[in-house]
Formats: C-alpha cells, structure tokens, sequence
C-alpha cells in the first residue's frame, strides 16, 4: 500500500507527459513559442509542408522557430520511464536496450553524450542551456547570432554541481576571499564586496602556480644531485691521498721503528683523525643533501598529483607550500688533508731520524749536549706545527725562556776535544761537518714549498695594495640617499632616518603593495641611478647571512627568484657562513674574504660598471660587475640573521 502511494504521484502525471501526435511519452521534447510540448521527430513531421503552426492550438508562425530541448520535462519523462520499465515484467525492447547499452559504455568511459540525440559524443556543454551537444546538434549556437551570448564550455558531466545549492543559479564566478564557486546572487548578498574573478582565470592562475614551484624543484634537486656527485669523488680522493701520505709516513718511521714505536702509531692516528674529522663534515653535509632531495621530491610527486586533478572542483581550492629545503643553497665543501697538525706528521720523523743518527753515534754522556732547541725552533721556521708537538729539548735548564732569540742555525758541532782514538763521525761514517749540511739540505726541501706559498700570498697582498684607491678620490662621486619602505620586506626594520636596515623575527604590519619583497628578506633606495658617476658606502653589523648589491627597478618581487643575484636583474656581494661570494644569474664566484665592515660601492653607469670596495684606511676593490644601465639601477640590501643590520653611511 505504501508503494502505491508513493508511486501515484508520478502515474498520475502520464497524460501529461504524453505527446498529442504520437500520443506515447515524449521522446526528446522539445518546446515552441506558444509553450507546447512535442517529441521532436513528431513536430518536424507536421512541418513537412511549411505549414509552421502548433499542432495543439494552431498557432501559426511566419518562420520555423527555434527549437530547444525542454531538459527538465525529459528529465521528467525518463524518470516516468524508469518507474513504468520497473513495475512492468515485459522484457525491454531491443531499441530500449540499445540505449542502455550505450549509455552503460558511454559511463565506463565517462563519456558524455549528447542530450538532444543521446547519441553522440558531447563536443561542448552550454552552461546557458544547461545542456551538453555534439557537433551537429551544436551547430544552432554557432551560426544563430541568438546563442552568441550562450556560455559554451568543455564538456561537464554533472551539470548539478555547477549549481548554486542557494540560488538555484549557474555558479559562474569564483570568490578568491573564501576560495569557492558562488553564482550572480551570492555575489549581491553572502560575499558582497569579496573579489572575484573566472574559474577558468583561477584555474590557469593555479596551474601556473604549481608548475612553476615544479620548475624550482627540478633545478634544486638537479643542483643538490650534482653537489652529492661530487662529494662522493671527493671521498675517494680522501681516502688515496690519506693512503700515499700513510706510506711515507711509514717509511720513515721504519729506520726507527723499534724505538718510537708510539710515535708513529700516534702520527698514524692524527692522520685517521683529520681524515675522519673531514669526511665527519662531508657525511653531516650529504645527510643534508639526501634529506633536502627526499624531501623537494615527495613536494615534487605531490605537485604532480595536485596538476592530474586541474579539472576537478576541489583543485581551485588548493594550496601548496614548498619545503623548507627549497630556501637551502648547496655548497661543496672545502676538506683536505692540508693542515698544520698532518704536516708535521710527515716531516717530523724524517728531521727525528737525523738527529737520532747524529745522537746515536757518539756516548750517551756526549748525546745531552746535541738534545738542543735550535732544531725545533728551525723546524718552526718552516712552518710545520706547533711547537709543543716538535721539542726535542728535556726539561733541563737548557730549555728556550720566554724571550729567548730563537736560533736560525743548526747545532754546532761537539767539543773538537776527543779521547785519543776516537773519530768525529756518525755510525754510518759520515762527518759531523757533513751529516749536519745532509741535514740544511732535507730542511731546505721541506720548506722550500711553504716558502713559494708564502711568496705567491705576498705577490697578491702587494698586488692589493697597488690597486687600492684613495677614498678621498672616490669620495668625489658620493651620493646620499635613503632605504624606500615601499620595497621592504616585512622582517625589514627600517629606522634612523630610513638609512639602517634590520632584521626583525617579528614581521612588521607594512601596507600592501606590488613594490613590497614578499618571499626574500631585502629592501632597495629610494633612488635609482641611469647615468654619471656614483658613490656610496654600507655599514656592516656582521659579515654572515648578509649582502648588499644592485639591482634594476624591474626585478621581481614575489618569487624564489627575486633573491638578489639569483636572476639576471641584480648583483650582490653576499657572506654566508665563513664564504664572501659573488652572484648574478645564479654564477657563483667565491672570493677573499676580508671580513669587512664597511663596503663601498662605486657605480659607473657611462661604463657599465660597479666595483666594490672593503673600505678602511683606503678602498680596497673586493669585485666588480659588469652593469649595462638601460634602466635605473638601485642600491640593495638582503639580510637573514635576526638582529643583522646595514646602514646607509654619511660621506663626510
């Protein structure tokens, strides 16, 4: 009895859903002018003879009129037919199968068909009509000036969701304040005076987005692979070099090797221990890097899913966010084998054994006398190690006194006075005149590279020096200008005038604008400069996680690509860690790091060029850049450590 109830409703509504010509449930209906409703195939047969009237009240029309699927009386006339097929045992009709079977295949491959034949393919669903048509039944919207206005769109299954669940209206707008789909309607009322812009404008905002975060995340991982390329090459080169040195350490520890048997075990473990302490360093630094890899190629994997739903409701409502990883630069670091304390691994058991030969071939009362200092202090000389590590002198009245000259010649000979018998000669028959010029010589050898070291370090200080420029010369160029707090980023503190910039943990509620550095923390003048000659100097707080540079008035803003050097739009001198580089277009020159505390920049526009200076007592030149200014050029400042600053100096 309940069955029959609920279905009554729809049974009752037969007679209205019946066509008066073929009088059978209508079969695409389709609506004229006079607001009658017939099967398609029906009306155009009773138009056959150009007689354009309604079959039901005899309107006449002076042309044929457009025709228009009625979709919701076939909505409503399928659901007739789906109640009538169920409560009805006949077995469905080969036609009716027919359609069941296309629409089945039509769902497996979610296709969607045409709502006028229910045949086709769709090529394009009108978002005015609420309908989707192939080629052929799409051709009234393109050749009827009528359906111009009718919003054509790629083909949507569920029509339902592009309808306003309030308004009853096509959700054609897209609200970017609360990120959803809202219609006409909403606009007016719930999200009056939220922005708003197309879902198609949204979607291609979207996708541009993510592909460019994907782009960064390839250059990155690419970068960090390479860097763990080398690394590995670096381990291996390590190891043989510690490998060589192990040898000839060895083999001169092998004439003495009953004796100083501790010795050379303890020489071998500094060297473990300076292997060990460097691949330490490289090992810390490739977990890094592998950690930095996995985690930019699980964002990368995760963009990729987020591209393969563009088409589907929920993508205009996501957000993506990069690692952290993305912001780290790798760098390959600097480990040898090439310190102090290996050193003097190497040359100390050669200089020990000639001097236990000396010792050893005379009486052990006569040995003390030979156990002076001056070995060690010319042993020091050369560069070798500290001298804690070198002494062979005991802990006699004869030890160097705070003060002390340190000697620059070797042990003179014994005493002339010998026993009858007796031969100033070592045990392997050399004079002592001759062992000690043997021994000059070895020395010679060993410090003959320190001293070319040494001298190639003097060419370049000397060449320095003969570079540097009177600042009171250059003093004639200089300019004064402040920092613009339109172009600060909000962890840029500018105070005193606007003249220092500093970094802040907390961000500063600057206003809104296109000008604004939104990701790296840097700040530009409030002047630019095209043409003449122009000087200016900054004040360092520090000289780690800063940098200071140029940059065109054009340079980006918003992206990862707007830190200074990192594009072709800027340069900058920038310290990070214990590392002074220079970048433009991302190429990084490492350069002497000075360390300074004010750094001049002098800026030739005539010339296209900008040098920087390590200004103390004279301006020393740290680099130069070549600038073509076909547009203004303005002074830059990028910082990261909190409580960092650079301050714009008073020329006087």
């Amino acid at each position: 009895m309940m069955a029959e109830e609920a279905d009554f409703p729809l049974c009752a509504l037969e007679e209205e859903l019946t066509c008066c010509i073929c009088l059978s449930p209508f079969d695409c209906p389709v609506t004229i002018p006079c607001g009658h409703n017939f099967c398609q195939d029906c009306l155009l047969a009773t138009w056959e003879d150009a007689n354009f009237s309604c079959p039901q009240c005899r309107t006449s029309f002076p042309s044929r009129p457009e025709l228009q699927k009625n979709t919701v009386l076939s909505s409503v006339v399928e659901a007739f037919k789906l109640k009538s097929s169920k409560n009805s045992s006949a077995i469905p009709t080969e036609q009716e199968s027919k359609a069941e079977e296309q629409e089945s295949k039509a769902e497996e491959k979610h296709v969607v068909l045409c709502d006028a034949c229910m045949e086709a393919e769709a090529s394009r669903t009108c978002l005015t009509c609420m309908a989707s048509y192939c080629e052929e039944h799409l051709r009234p919207h393109r050749d009827n000036p009528i359906f111009r206005v009718h919003k054509l769109s790629e083909p949507v299954g569920n029509l339902m969701e592009h309808i306003c669940s309030d308004h009853h209206k096509l959700m054609e707008l897209y609200c970017t304040n609360h990120d959803r789909l809202i219609c006409s309607s909403c606009l007016q009322q719930a999200h009056k005076g939220c922005s708003f812009t197309s879902p198609e404008e949204q979607r291609s905002l979207k996708e541009a987005d993510l592909k460019t975060k994907l782009e960064l995340l390839d250059g990155k991982i690419t970068k960090n692979e390479t860097i763990l390329s080398q690394m590995t090459v670096m381990q291996v080169k390590l190891k043989d070099s510690a490998t060589s040195r192990k040898k000839t350490i060895a083999a001169e520890y092998q004439q003495v090797r009953d004796m100083l048997t501790r010795e050379e075990s303890e020489a071998s473990n500094a060297l473990d221990r300076e292997v060990e302490s460097g691949q330490m360093k490289i090992r810390t630094l490739m977990k890094k890097f592998s950690e930095n890899v996995e985690n930019m190629k699980k964002a990368k994997g995760d963009i990729c899913r987020l591209l393969g739903q563009s088409q589907t409701q929920s993508f205009l409502q996501t957000s993506f966010t990069l690692p952290q990883a993305v912001n780290f630069e790798p760098y390959t670091p600097r480990v040898t084998l090439d310190s102090s304390k290996v050193m003097a691994a190497e040359i100390f058991p050669a200089v020990l054994k000639k001097h236990l030969t000396e010792m050893f071939g005379h009486p052990v009362a006569a040995r003390i006398e030979l156990l002076k200092p001056a070995v060690a202090t010319v042993f020091l000389q050369a560069g070798a190690g500290a001298a804690s590590s070198l002494s062979l002198t005991p802990k006699t009245s004869q030890q160097l006194e705070p003060g002390t000259p340190i000697q620059t010649s070797l042990p003179k000979p014994a005493s002339k006075k010998r026993s009858k018998g007796t031969k100033s000669s070592d045990a392997s028959g050399l004079t002592k005149r001759e062992l000690s010029k043997s021994m000059e010589h070895l020395l010679d050898l060993k410090v003959h590279k320190l001293k070319e070291k040494i001298s190639v370090l003097n060419a370049e200080i000397a060449k320095d020096i003969a570079s540097a420029e009177k600042r009171s010369e250059l003093m004639k160029f200089g300019v004064g200008f402040t920092f613009d707090p339109r172009t600060a980023h909000k962890r840029i503190i500018l105070t005193e005038d606007f003249t220092k910039a500093s970094v802040s943990d907390e961000p500063t509620n600057y206003p809104e604008c296109p000008e604004r550095f939104a990701l790296c923390s840097q700040v530009l003048s409030s002047r630019g400069f095209i043409r003449g000659r122009h000087y200016w100097e900054f004040r360092l707080s520090c000289n780690n996680f800063i940098g200071v540079g140029l940059a065109y008035g054009s340079l980006d803003r918003k992206g990862p690509a707007s830190r200074l050097g990192r594009n072709n739009m800027s340069w900058c001198l920038e310290w990070f860690n214990v590392k002074l580089s220079a970048w433009h277009s991302s190429v990084e020159v490492v350069l002497v790091n000075p360390s300074p505390k004010r750094v001049g920049v002098l800026l030739d526009c005539e010339e296209g060029r900008a040098t920087f200076y390590n200004v103390a007592d004279r301006a020393y030149p740290l680099h130069s850049f070549s600038i073509p200014c076909v547009e203004a050029v303005y002074p830059a400042v990028w910082a990261f450590s909190s409580g960092s600053s650079v301050t714009l100096c008073k020329l006087q």
